[in-house]
């Protein structure tokens, strides 16, 4: 058994999410991945695996609920899949997260990074997960429609929203997860950009505050 199964059950429970076995097995395995890329190439600055496990694995898994719930109110036709960009994905947080856990859901994760795009390719290899993409490239460069585009302390509220405009479906909306609330960046988004909610998050075990910007274009 993984050393840090039990401790993310307990978080899990914490935050009222249900995954499979197979699903915390392949968590756990992707938390191993980064830990062995980055000893090479620096993919986090966390390097402690208990707190890689609260600060990336369980800040990541607090969007799921939540995501899960804006995605069904999209209604798209039935049998389509949910398409979703995750934006400055680094070592693939949101992104690999929500690949595991919502298979319904083809996650692309874009970074500037060229090693950080293949360590994505990487973990959709080792993992098995046809549902999940690492691409190189700048966000502004694409223009294919994705249902959600997400960032995770990516940059700040204007420049995620005006650079992945073009990648942003019709009737597509925004994650942005942040910190504390970002006043002062809400205050300054122009005015095609709504925001429709700002949804505080309760990590377990994770004293800071977070949060998530959900917007329209």
């Amino acid at each position: 058994m993984h050393p840090l199964l039990p401790a993310l059950q307990k978080g899990l429970d914490g935050l009222g999410l249900v995954l499979t076995s197979d699903q915390q097995a392949q968590l756990l395995a992707y938390m191993d991945l980064i830990a062995k890329w980055t000893k090479v190439y620096n993919l986090t600055a966390v390097r402690d695996a208990n707190e890689m496990l609260t600060h990336h694995l369980l800040d990541s898994l607090a969007v799921i609920v939540p995501l899960r719930r804006e995605l069904a109110k999209l209604n798209l036709p039935a049998g389509s899949s949910y398409k979703l960009l995750d934006v400055g994905s680094g070592a693939g947080l949101p992104g690999i997260v929500i690949a595991i856990t919502c298979p319904e859901v083809s996650v692309t994760c874009v970074d500037t990074v060229a090693k950080k795009a293949a360590f994505i390719q990487q973990v959709a290899a080792t993992l098995k997960l046809p549902n999940l993409k690492g691409l190189h490239a700048r966000v502004e460069t694409l223009t294919e429609p994705f249902d959600v585009v997400s960032s995770r302390a990516f940059a700040s509220l204007i420049d995620f929203t005006t650079w992945s405009q073009s990648a942003l479906a019709d009737r597509g909306i925004w994650m942005a997860m942040k910190g504390k609330h970002p006043d002062q960046e809400l205050a300054v988004l122009p005015e095609n950009v709504q925001v429709f909610h700002v949804e505080q998050l309760q990590v377990p075990d994770l004293e800071a505050e977070r949060c998530i910007i959900w917007m329209r274009g």
